[in-house]
């Protein structure tokens, strides 16, 4: 049952967590959409309309699911389908490419339509979906941490103001270390801005052209690393917070928003996993039911990033990178340690959690899938093993 809607529930924290949310979506990944984009032919003004488009398109998603679900949802373009059209669509016209878009959304669409990725879904253990979760994040941590190679002074500075905030004002601890970060930045001259003006650019329609040759060798492998490696991530992100959404909704609605949006650049509209996680902890609200304000704040930031999707790379881009890993680290602290807490927690699925999760966090990258798909595989065919009956001893 869903929890009544109030903008009670709007607290700053949660306000924060969204724009930590977006602000790490576009700095972890916006050099690949750039890199994708011109792989496909666009011009730099129809880069920028592409960027645009992603970010109305994730904005309007990601309010619109998590008020009315009151859940945390929050979407994202695919990170891996992105890198896979960087080395797969130099020489394809950039009406082809428009093409696999929507092949590859109506496929997303159909599996909505169908249920048939829920029913997948549905065979994954909750404790192996939080390792795999762990997994993911995994990196984020570290990063955070070994950012005091990159910049020691701003890095131990934002670690020592999280403590201190966590000891004293825990509930906005991330909010007073983003501030003391970009104090501690800004009066050391580490934030950078073009001297660039901004630039605002409209998406512009390109009428998609159909080659069977492009949608079997790109279309088809972009919608299979879409589906394994950002939606089952992000599905499995959310089923591990605990929140028992409905998975086709889900799918129909992003592969519909990603199917009208395609000729404009909005290639993909997926469910996001890191990104998400970050709204989804306890710095956001200690009640799990009212932290879906911080996915709806994130998708109005992307609404913002959205009309501005030319500068949005030179806004984040000022930032030092040593801020961005470190608040990233720190704001997904409470959620690593709960997926490990969930994974661990049931002794029979503890072996296959371990699995996946190491193969999640290893990096692994088979046949152009990502280590979260078969960090999912390899825990799932534990589990199966592991559960199968063991045979009686032969009474003589």
């Amino acid at each position: 049952m869903r929890p009544p809607f109030s903008f009670q529930h709007l607290t700053f924290p949660a306000v924060v967590a969204g724009f930590v949310a977006v602000l790490v979506g576009y700095t972890s990944s916006a050099a690949i959409i750039f890199q994708a984009a011109g792989a496909a032919g666009a011009s730099e003004l129809q880069i920028g309309g592409w960027l645009s488009m992603l970010g109305l398109a994730m904005g309007v998603t990601s309010l619109g699911l998590s008020l009315y679900y009151r859940a945390p949802i929050l979407t994202a373009w695919s990170t891996p389908g992105a890198a896979l059209l960087v080395t797969s669509l130099p020489g394809t016209p950039i009406a082809q490419a428009i093409g696999i878009f929507i092949f590859a959304s109506g496929l997303i669409f159909l599996c909505g339509v169908t249920g048939l990725f829920a029913r997948l879904m549905n065979y994954i253990p909750q404790a192996i979906s939080a390792a795999m979760l762990a997994g993911i994040l995994l990196r984020f941590g570290l990063d955070a941490f070994g950012a005091l190679k990159l910049n020691f002074p701003l890095t131990a500075s934002m670690c020592l103001a999280y403590l201190l905030a966590k000891r004293y004002l825990p509930r906005y601890a991330i909010v007073l270390t983003l501030v003391a970060g970009l104090l501690i930045a800004g009066f050391s001259g580490e934030i950078h801005f073009s001297h660039q003006p901004l630039r605002f650019a409209l998406p512009q329609f390109i009428a998609p052209e159909f080659s069977l040759s492009t949608l079997l060798g790109i279309g088809i492998p972009f919608f299979v690393v879409t589906m394994a490696s950002q939606n089952a991530p992000g599905i499995a992100t959310l089923k591990a917070a605990g929140y028992q959404v409905p998975i086709s909704p889900l799918m129909s609605w992003t592969g519909l928003a990603s199917l009208l949006l395609a000729p404009f650049g909005g290639f993909s509209v997926c469910i996001a996993a890191i990104t998400a996680a970050i709204c989804m902890g306890p710095d956001v609200h200690p009640d799990p039911q009212r932290r879906y304000w911080g996915a709806a704040c994130a998708g109005f930031f992307y609404l913002m990033a959205g009309l501005f999707g030319a500068a949005i790379g030179q806004l984040f881009s000022a930032l030092p990178p040593a801020l961005i890993h470190t608040i990233a680290g720190l704001a997904l602290l409470g959620t690593i340690a709960g997926s490990l807490q969930r994974a661990l927690a049931d002794e029979k699925q503890r072996e296959a959690a371990v699995i996946a999760f190491l193969i999640t966090a290893s990096g692994l990258s088979l046949l152009g899938v990502g280590a979260a798909f078969w960090g999912l595989v390899g825990g799932v065919i534990t589990h199966l093993i592991l559960s199968l009956p063991k045979k009686k001893p032969v009474e003589v």
